[in-house]
């Protein structure tokens, strides 16, 4: 499996914060921001589950740009090799 060596922005890594700080935040904006954080100055990479529901809330209209922006970096961090099924 290659390595991505992609980090979660500064920026980024800050709405994350926020939003698991926000009792008014959705559950799946708060895993998003949860795996964004996790991918800060690391070199971890987005599950394949995160990496489908990342590309499920960009291609969808019922979403913040927030919450698209954290579905971006998640799947700018995830395994470019890996193949969904």
């Amino acid at each position: 499996m290659s390595e991505n060596k992609k980090q979660t922005s500064k920026k980024v890594a800050h709405l994350a914060a926020e939003t698991l700080h926000d009792p008014k935040a959705s559950a799946i904006k708060k895993s998003l921001a949860a795996s964004a954080l996790s991918q800060s100055h690391t070199t971890k990479q987005t599950s394949a589950e995160l990496e489908h529901k990342a590309s499920e809330v960009l291609h969808s209209n019922k979403y913040s740009e927030e919450t698209k922006t954290l579905a971006a970096s998640v799947l700018a961090q995830s395994n470019k090799e890996r193949k969904l099924k």
